[in-house]
C-alpha cells in the first residue's frame, strides 16, 4: 500500500514498527508484513510470534526506542492505558517530526489525549484506532476498526490500517475512536453477562443450554458475539472467543471512568462490570480465562 512522502521523501511504502504481539496484534503485523510494509517489531514475552514475523521479513527491534527510529508509523496493540503510556514514553527521546503513532488498544480516553498533546507538541501525530472482531479476524485481515484522528494523520494511516482491516469507520476526531469503543464493549461484553446470568436462571429451572440455543439461535435476539460466547457453554470449546475476563473488567471500569467524567448514571454498566469483577476476584484472572467463561463463574455464585 502506498501513502504520502513524509520529510521530503518521494511516495513510498510506510515503514511501520509494531508494539503488542498478542492474540491480535501477530495477525495484524502478519497482514501489515504481507502487504508489503517494511515491517519492524518490538520483542514480545511471545517469542513464537516474534520469530514467525522475522521469518517473513521483519527486523526485530531491541528496544522501543530503536522501533521509534526505524519507523514512520508505530502501531501500538497493548492491553491498557499504563502500557501505552509506558512504550510511547520509552519511544519519546526518539520520535520525531512527521510520524505517527497508531494505538489500536482499548484505552482511557483521557490517557489518549494526554498522550496526544505530548505527541503533538514534538510534531507527532497520535490516532486512536481500536479493532473490533475476533484474532482470527486479524489473521484474516477484516477487522473492524473505529478510528479517531485529524484529518491528515487519518489519510496518511487508513492504508496501513486498511491491510488487517475489513471495515474502517472514521468516528471523528481524537479521542473519538476510544471513546467510541468503550461503547461498543459496554454492548458487547455486557451481552455477555446478561447471556452468563440467563444460562445460570435456565439450568436452574430445568433448560437446558442446547435447549435455551434452539431458541436464540436463529432468531432476532441472535448475533455473532452470541455465537462465539455460546461456542463454550455448548461445545465446550474454551477458545471460541479468545478475550480475557480480566481485560472485559479493565474495559467496563474504563466505562463508568469515563461516564463518570460526563456526569452520566450507568447503572446496567456497573451491573454487568461486577459480573466480571466476580469472576476476576474468584480466579478468573489469568490469561487463559476468556470472557465465555463466565458462564462458569456465574454457575458456581448461584451455587451450580
Amino acid at each position: 500500500m502506498l501513502a504520502g512522502p513524509i520529510s521530503g521523501r518521494t511516495t513510498m511504502a510506510e515503514r511501520v514498527g509494531f508494539a503488542g504481539l498478542g492474540l491480535m496484534g501477530h495477525g495484524m503485523a502478519h497482514n501489515i508484513r504481507a502487504k508489503g510494509h517494511p515491517l519492524a517489531v518490538l520483542a514480545h514475552r511471545r517469542r513464537e510470534a516474534v520469530e514467525d514475523l522475522t521469518a517473513k521479513g521483519a527486523t526485530e527491534a531491541g528496544s522501543a526506542a530503536a522501533l521509534a527510529e526505524s519507523s514512520d508509523v508505530i502501531v501500538l496493540c497493548l492491553t491498557a492505558s499504563p502500557q501505552v503510556e509506558e512504550v510511547v514514553g520509552a519511544m519519546m527521546p526518539a520520535l520525531r517530526a512527521g510520524q505517527v503513532v497508531v494505538d489500536c488498544s482499548t484505552a482511557d480516553p483521557v490517557s489518549t489525549m494526554r498522550l496526544g498533546e505530548a505527541l503533538r507538541a514534538r510534531g507527532v501525530g497520535l490516532v486512536d484506532a481500536p479493532l473490533g472482531r475476533t484474532p482470527k479476524d486479524a489473521w484474516e485481515g477484516n477487522l473492524d476498526v473505529m478510528v479517531g484522528a485529524t484529518d491528515e494523520d487519518f489519510a496518511r494511516v487508513e492504508p496501513v490500517l486498511g491491510c488487517f482491516a475489513g471495515r474502517i469507520v472514521r468516528v471523528g476526531g481524537p479521542g473519538d475512536g476510544h471513546r467510541m469503543k468503550l461503547l461498543n464493549n459496554f454492548l458487547s461484553l455486557g451481552y455477555g453477562a446478561i447471556y452468563a446470568e440467563a444460562l445460570a436462571l435456565a439450568r436452574k429451572v430445568g433448560i437446558s443450554a442446547a435447549q435455551f440455543d434452539s431458541v436464540i439461535r436463529g432468531s432476532r435476539m441472535d448475533c455473532g458475539f452470541y455465537q462465539t460466547f455460546m461456542g463454550y457453554a455448548l461445545e465446550g470449546n474454551r477458545e471460541a472467543h479468545r478475550f480475557t475476563l480480566a481485560n472485559a473488567y479493565k474495559d467496563f471500569r474504563y466505562v463508568e471512568s469515563m461516564a463518570n467524567a460526563a456526569g452520566v448514571m450507568t447503572p446496567l454498566a456497573s451491573a454487568a462490570k461486577n459480573s466480571y469483577a466476580l469472576a476476576v476476584g474468584t480466579g478468573g484472572d489469568g490469561p487463559e480465562d476468556y470472557v465465555p467463561h463466565l458462564v462458569d463463574y456465574v454457575a458456581k455464585a448461584n451455587g451450580m
